[in-house]
């Protein structure tokens, strides 16, 4: 059987075409890459590693009412997913202080935020994925003022639904990014992966600024030791997700 042509391949996933129009096939990469892909690497496992995860958490979210693109897994390496329309917006949630917000503000690492901050970015590699302010992306009619509270909301709901599944994890999420697509009959659905790649993730048995790091900062930093994080987090996804009662 011959491996169908591939209809798009990023940074982290290939998205192949399947035998319904209305499904797509994602396969993870073991590829890593940061800083707009200006440093390139691979961290062994990592496919299967993040699709494991992003397929939990995807259950758990739509367990709580948060409708995702996510149908299934059926290979390690691979999601089977709904056929949607990207909006081209990176949402980035934060609720503590850290990278890009602190080096461009000043806000000393670590510090809390309150209330969680929600930022926008132009999903666009060869602009360097730039910031936005509401102004400029209705300006760029990159979603209607509808869409874009809607997934603000969103955003927060899917926030207070991972901070409080990681903190059972002993995990903090510190930050994320997440995307959304538009299904053929309209619905605005989470998109994308939900793992160590588009997290900022910190144990909270470590209080040393770098072995607390459990997500793609490790790979940024060259902090070593990447995959051991990134098993980490899968280990203590599965182990929360198998015992939900705990």
């Amino acid at each position: 059987m011959s491996t169908p042509e591939k209809l798009y391949e990023g940074k982290a996933k290939i998205i192949y075409p399947t035998d319904d129009p209305e499904i797509l096939l994602a396969y993870f990469k073991d590829d890593a890459t940061a800083f707009n892909a200006q440093k390139r690497g691979t961290i062994q496992g990592k496919g299967e590693i993040n699709n494991a995860i992003s397929s939990h958490l995807f259950q758990e979210l739509e367990a709580k009412g948060i409708p995702t693109h996510y149908i299934d897994s059926p290979t390690p390496n691979e999601m089977r997913v709904k056929r949607v329309k990207i909006v081209p917006i990176e949402v980035i949630v934060r609720n503590i202080a850290a990278g890009s917000l602190s080096k461009q503000t000043g806000i000393p690492v670590g510090t809390i935020i309150e209330p969680t901050l929600v930022e926008f970015c132009y999903k666009n590699d060869e602009l360097g994925d730039p910031l936005l302010t509401r102004e400029r992306l209705f300006l760029m009619k990159l979603a209607t003022p509808e869409q874009l509270e809607q997934i603000t909301q969103l955003s927060l709901q899917i926030n207070q639904i991972l901070s409080e599944f990681f903190n059972e994890c002993g995990i903090t999420l510190v930050d994320f990014k997440l995307e959304f697509g538009i299904t053929s009959e309209g619905k605005l659905v989470l998109a994308d992966e939900i793992s160590p790649d588009t997290c900022r993730l910190w144990d909270q048995s470590e209080t040393d600024p770098n072995r607390r790091v459990l997500d793609k900062d490790r790979f940024r930093r060259d902090l070593g030791n990447i995959e051991s994080a990134y098993q980490q987090v899968l280990k203590r996804v599965l182990e929360h997700t198998s015992n939900p009662s705990e």
